[in-house]
């Protein structure tokens, strides 16, 4: 496993996943954004959720999901709805 691992809300599967699609590093996940990493995703694994999304807001946040805002979670919650 590597950096981004380390990351809160980032276990293995989407590490690689951030891999796959680019972004090897927490600079690069945090230039890019949680919703470009989450489209990104999207597009090699349909099964990418809001759960995910959250997620690597969380990440770049440096906390967990569960302690995103409500009002940061009602706009990815906006995005997602607007995208899946």
């Amino acid at each position: 496993m590597g950096e981004l691992s380390k990351l809160p809300n980032i276990g293995e599967v989407v590490e690689k996943q951030l891999n796959e699609v680019g972004i090897m590093t927490y600079e690069k996940l945090k230039e890019i954004g949680s919703k470009q990493a989450w489209l990104d995703i999207k597009s090699i694994d349909d099964s990418a959720c809001i759960h995910r999304l959250y997620a690597l807001e969380g990440a770049i946040q440096g906390i967990k999901k569960s302690q995103l805002s409500k009002e940061v979670k009602a706009e990815l919650k906006g995005f997602y709805d607007t995208v899946k």
